[in-house]
């Protein structure tokens, strides 16, 4: 009978940790990227009364581990477009200021007083540098670049113009754009078309302010047009304006005016039909210089500087890590978790590739703790408590009947 006391103290035992976690997981239910976990029990090893296998008493119960549970949570949208979630495998990358490497679910992430991409414990969230192609680079902190972007020369520009068929010789129709040269400098340039004494022939002209290329030289192109009886240009060559600049920035500043494809065809922009003469779109590949606006990520974890100047560039891409063994990681608190020799080493990469999840901004993963999947449990575990405890008293009332036969 003492043998059964000690299986009751087992279960006891047992099934009081088996309650440790269950209340670990229903203390974390709010808690981001929280992983659940489950107990499991093994008996424990039975003892033969007389060395036949027919004739073996159990001895407890044992608990034999906790495992996780890498199910995914639910997703929890927010305002904060740093905050990310992984949509499928893959763990997010962070270091703590000595370079240790750590993995987490919990995409809770912000920029700090000095530009760093950190989790709310300050580690460096890691991801590829890249350049304005999408090239990747090392991996490193993901920190927003410092300065302000620099000023393109425009190079080309294209009009989406209609010149009226109808049009008598020295009609005019002009239609202005900008340019800018190697500082930044917005540059006003204007277009100037004549109807000539020729069907379907007009001059053109190109000017630009006296004040950016000095006296007498406000002309900086022009030639004929003469177009097909259907409206479209005859093949050709794009003709390109030079801007004698005097403002200090390169000069000249030669701009391709982009209205023929590579074989010489016309690429419909330029026409003349029978309606007013008109402006229909403007576009050259200049800019100014500009300051960081914001910054934006999509899904595949590139992060974007958008500058005021309108231009978008790539900084770097987030990278995720996945293991072989994802119950091999080791817990270390604060929603992290470390490499061991049962996870096997981590294979990094970006989001949406070799079976890594991709990214979904502006929003967050949170516990995959299910409560009533939890009550239930600690239910049946209070049980299994309650019947061992009574297995220890049923034991002790038999103990003491046994003694009562010596009265």
């Amino acid at each position: 009978m003492i043998g059964s006391l000690y299986t009751g103290i087992s279960g006891l035992n047992a099934n009081s940790k088996a309650m440790s976690v269950i209340g670990d997981n229903i203390a974390n239910v709010n808690t981001p990227g929280f992983k659940g976990s489950r107990s499991s029990f093994a008996n424990i090893l039975s003892q033969s009364l007389d060395g036949s296998p027919n004739n073996q008493i159990g001895r407890g119960v044992m608990m034999s581990g906790v495992s996780a549970l890498w199910s995914s949570g639910s997703v929890e949208n927010t305002s904060n477009n740093t905050d990310l979630s992984i949509n499928g495998q893959g763990l997010f990358l962070v270091n703590n200021s000595s370079g240790t490497t750590y993995y987490t679910r919990a995409g809770e992430f912000s920029f700090d007083k000095n530009g760093n991409l950190v989790n709310p414990d300050g580690f460096f969230v890691q991801g590829y540098q890249t350049d304005a192609s999408g090239a990747l680079g090392a991996i490193g902190n993901i920190r927003i670049p410092e300065g302000t972007t620099p000023a393109q020369a425009t190079s080309e520009f294209s009009l989406g113009v209609n010149l009226d068929a109808g049009a008598a010789e020295g009609d005019q129709y002009a239609t202005s754009f900008s340019v800018y040269d190697s500082l930044g400098n917005d540059i006003p340039a204007t277009l100037t078309f004549t109807k000539t004494a020729n069907a379907n022939e007009w001059d053109w002209e190109a000017t630009v302010p006296t004040s950016f290329v000095g006296a007498g030289n406000e002309i900086v192109g022009g030639a004929t047009f003469t177009f097909n009886a259907d409206g479209t240009l005859p093949n050709g060559v794009d003709p390109t304006i030079s801007i004698p600049l005097t403002n200090g920035a390169t000069a000249p500043l030669a701009a391709t005016w982009d209205l023929f494809d590579s074989t010489g065809a016309t690429n419909g922009d330029l026409v003349q039909y029978a309606s007013d003469s008109a402006t229909t779109s403007v576009y050259q590949d200049g800019f100014t210089s500009g300051t960081l606006q914001s910054v934006s990520v999509d899904t595949k974890g590139i992060f974007s500087a958008l500058y005021t100047n309108g231009t978008l560039t790539p900084f770097h891409q987030i990278v995720l890590a996945d293991f072989p063994s994802y119950q091999g990681l080791a817990k270390i608190g604060n929603n992290l978790y470390a490499e061991t020799l049962v996870s096997g080493p981590p294979l990094t990469g970006i989001p949406g590739a070799s079976g890594l999840g991709p990214i979904t901004p502006n929003s967050l993963e949170m516990s995959n703790v299910d409560l009533a999947e939890e009550f239930v449990k600690m239910i049946t575990t209070q049980r299994a408590f309650q019947a061992n405890s009574r297995v220890i008293t049923t034991s002790d009332e038999i103990l003491a009947e046994l003694m009562n036969m010596k009265r």
